[in-house]
């Protein structure tokens, strides 16, 4: 393989698929699309359904089976950095195989809350394969986010935290009254103290099933988790965030 592309292609609607991401896309020979197992396969094919509108040549499809790992384990950092190990053996694998252009279909953007460049770094570490690659930014779940609920993310002159539902149980720095969380499998909104947060959620941004919620978090947060619960069990998998501003 002489080049890899990690493409960005927005929450999962492919018009959000920018013009720089489709040229870039048309440029492969060869897709390496990451399975999450069966539950997750409506992932999978909502890639080949951005590839079957966009793509104007022939081109090959390569799955990889992503190696399990614990999604609750005691020492975080420790069993992702492990995980990562075992993500590049594979992906080394498969891109030692292959000639020509590669490329990765990476929801939202390739720089927020996604591996796939570290991985990529360590496969190239390696120092068994080589090759260039190069990375075509997408519409985060944040810009999908705050589009649908027609907001602006910020305060006049105020930041946003962008965080994990983990780090949100830990309370908002100093100074910060408005993030967005990522990640949160656990409600952590729930643990925000206080009757004067704002809350804005959404999930499967972008999709058919999309669904949004806004309000006063005391008087919403009991219904976000039922609906949240309910669309997991029905599913099998949610991507969902939100904003939240005390």
């Amino acid at each position: 393989m002489r080049e890899l592309l990690v493409i960005g292609i927005g929450a999962g609607d492919p018009d959000q698929v920018t013009i720089q991401a489709v040229k870039a896309m048309n440029r492969a020979d060869v897709f390496f699309v990451i399975g999450k197992g069966d539950e997750k396969q409506e992932l999978v094919d909502l890639r080949t359904t951005i590839l079957t509108e966009h793509m104007d040549r022939d081109y090959r499809i390569v799955d990889i089976v992503d190696p399990p790992r614990d999604r609750t384990p005691s020492d975080y950092t420790g069993v992702v950095d492990d995980w990562h190990d075992r993500r590049a053996q594979v992906f080394e694998e498969k891109f030692a195989a292959e000639d020509g252009v590669g490329a990765i279909l990476v929801w939202g953007d390739p720089s927020l809350y996604d591996s796939t460049l570290r991985i990529v770094e360590r496969v190239l570490a390696r120092g068994n394969v080589a090759f260039d690659y190069t990375v075509i930014p997408g519409v985060t779940s944040i810009q999908s986010l705050a589009a649908q609920h027609r907001i602006v993310l910020n305060r006049i002159g105020e930041p946003v935290h962008v965080t994990t539902g983990r780090r949100l149980r830990d309370g908002l720095p100093d100074g910060v009254d408005t993030a967005v969380v990522m990640l949160d499998a656990e409600c952590s909104f729930t643990h925000v103290p206080g009757d004067d947060a704002e809350i804005w959620w959404g999930a499967y941004l972008g999709l058919p099933d999309e669904l949004l919620i806004s309000g006063k978090l005391r008087e919403v947060e009991d219904e976000i988790v039922r609906v949240r619960a309910e669309l997991r069990e029905r599913k099998g998998w949610i991507m969902d965030i939100y904003l939240i501003r005390r």
